[in-house]
Formats: structure tokens, C-alpha cells, sequence
């Protein structure tokens, strides 16, 4: 194997393994565990994920509860990950492994016990005891415990290395997408004496960009001699896990959902010219005009349905505009790099399964292509 980069190597077969330091044995001589893949970088991103092990930090197998180790990977991960990332990961761990788990050794928690609470939060799960969690919530906490579990064996703990984790199925959710009529009778509410609300709504429905990213959008971000509109924050509102907090949560402006996520969409001529009438003070706001004053996702989701329910539009929450953008992009020919990149996507295959859903309309045109 030729060696590239410290402990990363070119393997025969043509992919990289990577080698870290994963503990010591009784006699104090170095454990080493291996990753794997089809790139250096990838490799070597994989490898940061495990903290360097000193001698003198091995434990052996104790009394040591699980949640100590939860409670030591969220301290580790705490400044690795983004703000809204590890509110959803300390949820994960005190409502549910710590409460489920958490008096267990770290060597018992073996893929039985696992699997044993998967099954039982997808039973009854919900911390408001109202019947178990989504397939998705369930496999995002078997994420967190795979990932402790790795935290754990690399810290020098004994646990189970060989953990394997019960496949949750999830199932295929239809997406709302809103017809060509149902977006016509919507496009002519938000047009009827357009205010700012109805301004941040239309940005959505004609850039796809999300409903956090609208509501963290600043008049900054919109050249309206251009015609373009820089995508550089979103808003969300999290748990709040401030020491001494003295409310349950709190707004957040941070980056987008990832680096992708950052980006310059160009808005249709129409729409730079309603950004031209509503244009303000570049520290403002888009949705309120002011800097001191902003709406949050919920509030703006709240406005949205109001809209919906005045236009006779059913079941469409404000998230179906990002698709229906999408949608109509590919019914008028789209190219779709161009459209994954405007919807801020790593690849085209999120795009294309996704955000991309053949209305009827174009099922039937398609069909009349075909010549007996």
C-alpha cells in the first residue's frame, strides 16, 4: 500500500484506509481501528471524527454507566457541530437513551438492548404519551448511539465494537406539491395589495428557498440592480440549553443548512421589481422593514396558511412551495445542475428524488409523445 498523509493509505484494490489510534491492550501495547474509502479526503475527514487517545485516559471496564460516556460525547461534539445540531442531539439524549439507557454499563449495551428500544419508541415513544415515533425520529437516535458507541470504544472504554443496528423502514411520505391552478389562485391572493409578508412568500414560491432562509433574509442580500438574491443565513427556533435559561427556547440566525446552501439565485425580472418597490434600509429585515424587528418560521407559516385556507387551497404547509418550485423547473425544461445548485443541493440526486414530482399535467404530455 502506498502511504499518503499521516496513517492513510492507497490500498490494492484501490481505496484509502485510514488507521487511528483506538486504545491499549492490558500489556499497555497500541489497539488501532481502520476506515475506509474511495477518496484521501474522505478518508481523512472520517478520522477526525475520532479524539486522540493518551495512555493515560484508558479506563477499564468498570462501573461505567452510559450516560457518563452520552454526557462526555456531548461536551466532545458540543463546539464540532452547529448550534441546532446539538440542540437536536442533546434532545435525543435526555429524552430518550438517558431516560432509556442511561443506568446501563457501557459494555450491555449490546445490539439486543438496541434494538429492544427502537422497537419500543417506535411503539411508544413520545414524550407526550401520545403513541410512538416517526421511523425517521428513530433512526436519527440509533445514529446517536452509534456514533457514542464509536465515541466510547475510541476513548478507551469496553463496549461492544461489533454493534449492529436494527434497519428502521421508513416509509415513503406523498409530498404536497400545489397544482398550476391551486399556484395561480395563490399567486393572485399574494398579489392583491402585496405587503411585505406576501413579498417574502412570493421570494419562496419563485426561488424555492426555505422558509428559516426567507425569515433570516435582510434587504442586504437582495441586489436589486442585478436581480439577485444572496442566500447567507437561515432563522429557526431551538431548545434552549443556555445554563440559567430562563425560557424553553430561543431564536437562532446562523448559516445555511450547509455549505451548499450558501448561494446566488437569480429572480426573475418581475420579481426584482417588486423587490424594487419594497426596497429599505440594507440592515433591515425583508419580511418587516425594520433591523430591530424580525418573523419567525412559525409566525410566517401561521400567514401562510391564512392565505391558503382564503384561496380554498387544502393541506398545503409552507415547505410545498420549495417543491412546487422545483416541479414547475423541470415541467419548463430545466437544467437540472442548474436547478440543484438554485435549491442549494451537494448533488442532483437529492433534487431529482426529492424535489422533483411529475404533476399529472406533464405525465399526459409526455404520453402523447408516443406515436402508434
Amino acid at each position: 500500500m502506498a502511504k499518503k498523509g499521516r496513517n492513510i493509505y492507497k490500498r490494492k484494490d484501490g481505496r484509502w484506509e485510514g488507521r487511528y489510534k483506538k486504545g491499549y491492550d492490558d500489556k499497555g501495547k497500541i489497539k488501532y481501528g481502520y476506515v475506509y474509502g474511495k477518496t484521501f479526503t474522505g478518508v481523512r475527514d472520517k478520522l477526525r471524527d475520532f479524539p486522540l487517545i493518551e495512555k493515560e485516559k484508558i479506563y477499564q471496564p468498570t462501573e461505567i454507566r452510559y450516560s457518563h460516556i452520552l454526557n462526555e460525547w456531548l461536551e466532545y461534539i458540543r463546539l464540532k457541530v452547529k448550534e441546532s445540531s446539538y440542540t437536536r442531539y442533546y434532545q435525543i439524549v435526555y429524552s430518550h437513551l438517558i431516560p432509556n439507557l442511561g443506568s446501563y454499563k457501557i459494555e450491555d449495551i449490546t445490539p439486543p438492548v438496541i434494538n429492544n428500544l427502537a422497537l419500543k419508541l417506535l411503539k411508544s415513544g413520545r414524550t407526550d404519551n401520545k403513541g410512538g415515533l416517526s421511523p425517521k425520529s428513530v433512526s436519527d437516535i440509533n445514529s446517536v448511539i452509534k456514533s457514542t458507541i464509536l465515541f466510547a470504544n475510541v476513548k478507551g472504554y469496553t463496549v461492544n465494537s461489533n454493534i449492529k443496528l436494527l434497519p428502521i423502514r421508513q416509509s415513503t411520505q406523498s409530498i404536497r406539491v400545489l397544482s398550476v391552478m391551486e399556484q395561480s389562485l395563490l399567486c393572485k391572493e399574494l398579489l392583491s395589495e402585496t405587503d411585505l409578508i406576501k413579498f417574502g412568500i412570493l421570494l419562496s414560491l419563485y426561488t424555492g428557498i426555505r422558509i428559516g432562509e426567507v425569515c433570516a433574509l435582510k434587504w442586504e442580500n437582495i441586489d436589486v440592480s442585478s436581480g439577485t438574491l444572496y442566500v447567507r443565513s437561515t432563522m429557526q427556533r431551538i431548545k434552549n440549553t443556555d445554563a440559567g435559561a430562563k425560557t424553553k427556547t430561543k431564536i437562532i440566525i446562523s448559516a445555511p443548512k450547509s455549505e451548499n446552501s450558501v448561494r446566488d439565485i437569480p429572480m426573475t425580472f418581475f420579481l426584482a421589481e417588486k423587490a424594487r418597490q419594497f426596497k429599505s434600509d440594507d440592515n433591515s429585515y425583508v419580511l418587516t422593514g425594520k433591523a430591530n424587528k424580525f418573523i419567525e418560521p412559525r409566525t410566517l407559516q401561521n400567514n401562510f396558511k391564512k392565505y391558503v385556507a382564503k384561496c380554498g387551497i387544502e393541506n398545503a404547509n409552507y415547505h410545498c412551495l420549495r417543491h412546487t418550485f422545483a416541479t414547475r423547473c423541470i415541467e419548463l425544461g430545466f437544467e437540472v445542475k442548474t436547478l440543484s445548485e438554485i435549491l442549494g443541493h451537494s448533488n442532483v440526486n437529492i433534487t431529482l428524488n426529492r424535489y422533483v414530482h411529475s404533476s399529472f399535467e406533464l405525465k399526459k404530455h409526455e404520453m402523447e409523445k408516443l406515436i402508434i
